[in-house]
């Protein structure tokens, strides 16, 4: 799996992209640290001008994702986070073909998501192990603080709701107010999938970064109720096709291309193996995509 992605970090594009990444990575902390900590003013129309320079320069999704995933090692901060939850809630709204205005705000949403972390003491935010019920209490109030460090800000009130609700889930598992699809807002419930997704592609102290098919099985298992049924359906669908035709490597070790999506599992598409034969993996619950090569 290794061959795929050190193609794309020997590439001249990824250099150029994580040069752009760790600017603009520079800027948000910033920004963010001065305002937090200081009361220096957030100026969130350049920050937004940033992130929207950053998305432009990838031609395609897949590049995009393909970056995103890759660099992953190098900084996985609040603000790094932030960052790739901005960039991907904007791929999101161009798949939702949202005009520009709502693209915009929807990349500030996500962008804006996580700066109440800030007030969670980092050795808790960064604990390797499992939260403490104490702990975990503490991390939840960070939704909480986003919402306070936003909301005199002459921002629009979806930014402050995306802070508040990114947690919430459409069956009412979620926090901080256990709200359902018809109660949460909009904009927060499209920043939550980013969110999660994230999350799960990044690097963890006790598990190795998913691909994008380990993740979207996630989701499948998790339950897409949770999620905004036309956000999360067109997320999937995208980030699945976007590695039509791609080269993968199966659970038994065996390399394979992608040739068809199976709309009802689309974490488990038709494969072609090298010799030719076709495996289904909807109907073949034993195998599954390790890795994108």
């Amino acid at each position: 799996p290794k061959a795929y992605s050190q193609e794309i970090k020997a590439s001249p594009k990824f250099h150029s992209f994580q040069v752009d990444h760790t600017k603009v990575l520079h800027t948000i902390q910033e920004n963010f640290e001065n305002y937090v900590n200081s009361d220096i003013p957030l100026d969130s129309s350049a920050l937004l001008s940033n992130v929207k320079e950053l998305f432009r320069s990838c031609k395609t999704s897949l590049e995009l994702f393909n970056m995103l995933h890759n660099m992953h090692a190098s900084a996985d901060s609040i603000y790094a986070h932030c960052l790739n939850v901005s960039l991907i809630c904007r791929q999101l709204g161009k798949w939702l073909k949202l005009d520009e205005d709502t693209l915009d705000l929807l990349t500030l949403c996500g962008l804006l998501h996580d700066i109440g972390k800030l007030k969670i003491p980092d050795e808790i935010l960064n604990k390797p192990g499992k939260y403490t019920d104490e702990e975990f209490a503490l991390v939840k109030m960070h939704t909480q603080h986003s919402y306070d460090l936003l909301k005199d800000l002459p921002l629009d009130p979806h930014v402050r709701q995306a802070a508040l609700y990114h947690h919430e889930r459409c069956d009412g598992s979620g926090y901080p107010m256990g709200l359902k699809l018809e109660e949460a807002d909009e904009f927060a419930l499209a920043v939550a999938i980013a969110d999660v997704y994230d999350a799960m592609t990044a690097a963890r102290s006790y598990r190795a970064p998913l691909c994008p098919f380990q993740v979207i099985d996630r989701f499948e298992k998790e339950g897409l109720q949770k999620y905004h049924p036309k956000y999360i359906l067109t997320f999937l669908r995208q980030v699945a096709g976007t590695y039509q035709n791609h080269r993968i490597l199966m659970s038994d070790g065996r390399s394979a291309t992608i040739v068809m999506l199976n709309k009802q599992s689309l974490s488990r598409p038709i494969v072609r193996l090298d010799n030719d034969i076709c495996i289904d993996l909807s109907t073949e619950q034993s195998l599954s995509i390790q890795a994108v090569v």
